[in-house]
């Protein structure tokens, strides 16, 4: 087999598996509860698991993070959590919010 059709089966069952599990997703969604314990739960790791990376990427950066100041790290942080309780707490607007002024203060200060 060359190359170009390995290439394209892999792109065929990529996108055979991402659609399989969206589709899964929305038969079994009306069957979730959203006030439910489990949803509540997957709710909860998933705050989790975003504030331990921002942990990570804030108090032991590798790579090219590493070179940015840890001010800039911590201002695009407290700009995000503040943009979270002003939004009501809509986790993309602050994320969004906190990365667009991290990305503003280190491209202003050449870094």
């Amino acid at each position: 087999m060359d190359t170009t059709t390995t290439l394209w089966i892999l792109v065929i069952a990529s996108i055979l598996a991402t659609y399989l599990w969206r589709f899964l997703g929305t038969l079994f969604s009306r069957r979730i509860n959203p006030d439910g314990a489990l949803f509540q739960w997957v709710t909860c790791v998933s705050y989790c698991m975003l504030a331990g990376l921002i942990s990570r990427m804030i108090l032991a950066p590798v790579g090219n993070l590493a070179e940015v100041p840890l001010w800039i790290r911590l201002v695009g942080v407290v700009v995000g959590l503040a943009v979270f309780f002003i939004a009501g707490r809509i986790m993309l607007i602050a994320v969004g919010s906190g990365l667009a002024v991290f990305i503003g203060l280190a491209a202003v200060l050449n870094i």
